[in-house]
């Protein structure tokens, strides 16, 4: 009997394992998620929080929002966690910030009270009355919007002026060149129907408001806030600023109508920024950091310049440090500006407002200085 002959078995199909998850990959992509996820919700603070840091004050129509031409070629490498802004300034992640719960921590400053300790300025120009020892009193009637004529600019102005003009006689293209005026018309127009009364205390001095010394440096608009808060004053407003910089009289700078660099610290040379500066006490840690400050730094200790003061006694309102000013009636990140101008050779007068930096942003010519509200009479 025959038998037929077996089928050869199909070749078996190796059975596919199903391999664990990798548990790995996926542990280290929530925790960057969640990492992300920590650093969107730290540096952007919810509308609430935000909107609270402003201060109230008057509002005005007459400060001008033109921005200071940045320097050409300042941009440089960036850190980790930092970008760049015009004219030297830098924005940082705010857990950087360079400075300690009670203070200034380099200039001796960390005990979390006045600034001058309560001790009061005899013989200085201006008055306390109705604010403290450390701060001027500022008071009379302010014009919001004011008509300033310059009759003679600066040659290197002019021959930008010149380079860039059309056959029509229109200026076109961006420029480094700042707009500095050498003397103005006397006296200067008021344009507003009715001028607005203030009173108010403003700082003698920039931060940290202590005669002799340098005034701070690299810090954010947020921190100014803060550490006005901190001592119980706020942060300046536009208008502030100019009335007690300009005085009734509406002077283009604090000193007069014609542009002083013996008077103010202004009109230093430029130097160009070579390496991106961190906020100021991790600067201070970092040796390359440090020495880039050293060699940009052009500061004068406070009240060191006796003709840079203004009608109501507070100095170095024009040029030395750029100064952080709160602008009413602006939305986060827009609230801040600054005033004044830096030792640089820039505008460095009372009425002009810097607007594009934003509220972290942080610069080696950036400062600030406090005010309060006047007791009442």
């Amino acid at each position: 009997m025959s038998r037929r002959p077996r089928r050869a078995a199909p070749p078996a199909v190796p059975v596919r394992r199903r391999r664990a998850p990798r548990r790995r990959c996926a542990a280290s992509l929530a925790f960057l998620c969640g990492l992300a996820a920590a650093s969107l919700a730290c540096d952007r603070p919810g509308p609430a929080a935000a909107d609270a840091a402003a201060p109230a004050g008057p509002t005005g129509a007459g400060a001008a929002a033109d921005a200071e031409p940045a320097p050409p070629g300042d941009a440089a490498a960036e850190p980790d966690g930092a970008t760049s802004e015009p004219g030297g300034a830098t924005s940082e992640p705010s857990q950087d910030a360079g400075w300690s719960d009670g203070g200034w921590s380099d200039g001796g400053w960390s005990d979390g009270g006045s600034p001058d300790g309560g001790a009061p300025d005899g013989g200085l120009p201006g008055s306390s009355e109705g604010c403290p020892d450390d701060m001027v009193l500022v008071e009379g009637d302010y014009c919001p919007l004011v008509d300033q004529v310059c009759l003679k600019h600066h040659k290197e102005f002019v021959k930008d002026q010149a380079r860039r003009a059309t056959p029509y006689g229109e200026v076109e293209g961006t420029t480094s060149v700042s707009e500095r005026c050498l003397e103005y018309k006397q006296p200067t127009e008021c344009l507003s129907k009715k001028r607005t009364p203030m009173r108010y205390c403003v700082d003698r001095y920039e931060w940290p408001n202590r005669k002799g010394e340098l005034p701070a440096l690299l810090v954010s608009w947020r921190e100014a806030v803060k550490l006005c808060e901190g001592v119980g004053k706020r942060l300046c407003t536009e208008d502030e600023f100019n009335f007690a910089c300009e005085g009734e009289e509406m002077l283009p700078y604090t000193y007069g109508y014609e542009r002083d660099p013996a008077k103010c610290n202004i009109d230093r040379p430029f130097r160009q920024r070579e390496l991106t500066l961190y906020r100021y006490e991790r600067c201070m840690k970092h040796p390359k950091c440090k020495a880039e400050l050293e060699r940009l730094d052009q500061r004068v200790p406070a009240g060191s310049m006796p003709a840079c003061v203004s009608p109501f006694g507070a100095y170095d309102l024009n040029g030395n440090i750029n100064e952080w000013v709160v602008r009413p009636g602006r939305k986060s990140p827009d609230r801040s500006g600054l005033k004044g101008g830096w030792w640089g050779p820039m505008r460095g007068r009372c009425r002009p407002t810097v607007g594009f930096h934003k509220e972290e942003d942080y610069g080696y010519e950036q400062g600030f200085r406090c005010c309060k509200d006047a007791a009442p009479r």
